[in-house]
């Protein structure tokens, strides 16, 4: 009877261990689930900081749903906004140098604290310096530009701009701010030479509150202010206009089937169109620049901050 009731136990425990073998074999297996990416949406990943293949730092942003941005160090520079759908919106030239040799010709340029000529270079310097990662999110990066003995030989100021960049599943989101770090006041221009890609430019039409509004054609030798007859503006010559108080622009791109909305708040008050029509080098026909500004001089005291955003918001035509 002894001798029954171990075998009866020993089978038991095997019967158990039996039965247990499986759910371990196969509990890893189970635990697996199908990757977002494969049912249409990415898994939610922080941002990285990469090396493009001309030696330049970028930092890579990427939403959920599948929307993506590049954004390099050297200039603050996002060369790429590639909305949930697909579709990339900006677009960065074909002679542009990207290995820091000059500013990145593409991409939501700076033009800070100078726009166009004057008593510095060509648009200012924050577009050829190295830009510092502050502050690194899932789907966001704050970079920072800070005086330098370079920038301080051409402009002696104290100051701080933070520029914010977050990607969501239906915009990409840009912030600036220029804090005055000094103990004077000082006055600066500051734009985003905004180069966004098109199907084609003749595919292309410009809409907003274009009827009526006073612009500078600079052009014109001496440039000088015409008054825009058009609801919506079409590219056929080279163009370079100062649209001052309107900033509604929305891009229709026929061949994409899509619009672009250019939504801008806080300083950038103004609007720059410029196309180098006919130039191949440069690849006229891929992109148009319409640019968010601050034309007139800001002045800023000691110690205030300004702000202004542009969020571009991708629609149906």
């Amino acid at each position: 009877q002894q001798h029954a009731r171990i075998a009866m136990r020993s089978a038991y425990f095997l019967s158990a261990l039996a039965l247990a073998a499986p759910t371990a074999a196969f509990a890893p297996f189970r635990a697996r689930t199908v990757p977002r990416a494969a049912r249409g949406v990415l898994p939610r990943m922080a941002a990285t900081v990469e090396k493009d293949a001309g030696g330049l730092e970028f930092v890579q942003l990427t939403h959920p749903s599948g929307a993506s941005s590049k954004i390099f160090l050297f200039g603050g520079d996002v060369t790429s906004y590639v909305d949930a759908e697909g579709t990339e919106w900006i677009a960065v030239r074909p002679d542009a140098k990207m290995d820091g040799s000059k500013p990145i010709s593409g991409g939501l340029s700076h033009c800070f604290p100078q726009f166009g000529p004057g008593a510095i270079q060509q648009h200012g310097f924050a577009r050829n310096v190295d830009w510092e990662v502050v502050n690194l999110g899932e789907t966001s990066v704050t970079m920072r530009l800070s005086p330098s003995e370079y920038t301080k030989a051409m402009w002696d100021h104290s100051f701080e701009c933070d520029f914010t960049v977050s990607i969501t599943e239906t915009s990409l989101d840009t912030d600036l701010k220029v804090k005055n770090t000094g103990d004077g006041e000082f006055d600066f221009q500051a734009a985003l030479h905004s180069y966004f890609d098109v199907s084609s430019i003749a595919d292309l039409a410009i809409a907003g509150s274009f009827k009526g509004s006073t612009f500078l054609n600079k052009m014109l030798d001496p440039p000088a202010d015409e008054t825009e007859d058009r609801e919506e503006i079409t590219i056929g010559e080279e163009y370079d206009r100062v649209y001052k108080g309107l900033n509604d622009p929305v891009l229709k791109d026929s061949g994409k089937g899509k619009a672009l909305k250019v939504v801008n708040s806080g300083g950038w008050k103004d609007t720059v169109v410029w196309n180098p029509y006919g130039d191949e080098g440069m690849g006229y026909e891929g992109f148009v620049c319409v640019e968010s500004a601050a034309f007139d001089p800001v002045v800023l005291a000691a110690g205030k901050e300004w702000t202004a955003k542009l969020c571009l918001v991708p629609t149906d035509l």
